[in-house]
């Protein structure tokens, strides 16, 4: 894969996690690895390998032309961890707590390896925690209950990202005031059922699965805060 461009695709909400009746931005994903049949290894840290989202995994992503396999680090299904992703078309990771998911990434090297994976060609992808976890910050509940806080991640792009923009009322206020106060970084915000596309570490494009679900750009001005609607492709009809 060596040459293959850098890609990383986060998705806000959607997907078979929340939208199963809906494939389009999982076909999306599979899409841009322009490989006839990707193999996709499903990544549910964040959820503790929860049964029914690796079922789902396999439910959605077995309808389509793909070869879907999983990776739990609880159960791993090798030794050699570098190897079984780096033989990868694309990663898809799942939601949940993304600061057990970077603690149990860091401490199993599975950073490292997503890392060299990304640079080797192979599609990294995924919904709210796997999303966020690309950034260099994240808006997150992981940190205290009930709270949203900026979460330090693993920076494979620049700046922050705030999933659910439009599903979870205080996910608007919270990110918005936290980049007023420079408290975080300008980023990326996007609805449930929208995704952000990154080529080589720049924004490159925006999809959604519905026909309103948007991206946004959203920065510290002098005056406080500025969001900015993105263009955004929808994938039906």
């Amino acid at each position: 894969m060596h040459g293959d461009p850098q890609q990383i695709i986060a998705l806000g909400g959607g997907g078979f996690l929340m939208e199963p009746e809906n494939p389009l931005l999982d076909r999306y994903i599979l899409s841009a690895t322009r490989t006839g049949r990707p193999k996709i290894c499903f990544v549910g840290t964040a959820s503790g390998d929860a049964a029914t989202c690796i079922g789902s995994f396999y439910k959605t992503f077995g309808a389509m032309s793909s070869v879907p396999t999983h990776l739990s680090l609880y159960k791993p299904p090798t030794q050699d961890l570098r190897s079984f992703v780096l033989e990868q078309d694309a990663v898809y990771v799942g939601g949940g707590n993304t600061r057990n998911l970077l603690v149990l990434w860091k401490e199993w090297g599975l950073d490292r390896i997503l890392g060299e994976a990304l640079r080797s060609g192979i599609v990294l992808a995924g919904i709210s925690a796997g999303s966020i976890c690309w950034f260099e910050q994240g808006l997150s509940d992981s940190i205290k209950t009930g709270e949203l806080h900026p979460l330090k991640c693993l920076g494979f792009l620049p700046g922050s990202n705030c999933p659910h923009y439009d599903g979870e009322a205080e996910r608007l206020p919270v990110y918005q005031r936290l980049i007023a106060a420079g408290d975080m970084s300008d980023g990326f915000a996007a609805d449930d059922g929208a995704a952000l596309h990154f080529i080589d570490g720049v924004f490159a494009k925006a999809v959604s699965s519905r026909g309103n679900a948007r991206v946004y750009r959203v920065e510290r001005t002098a005056d406080g805060v500025e969001e900015r609607a993105l263009e955004t492709e929808f994938l039906g009809a």
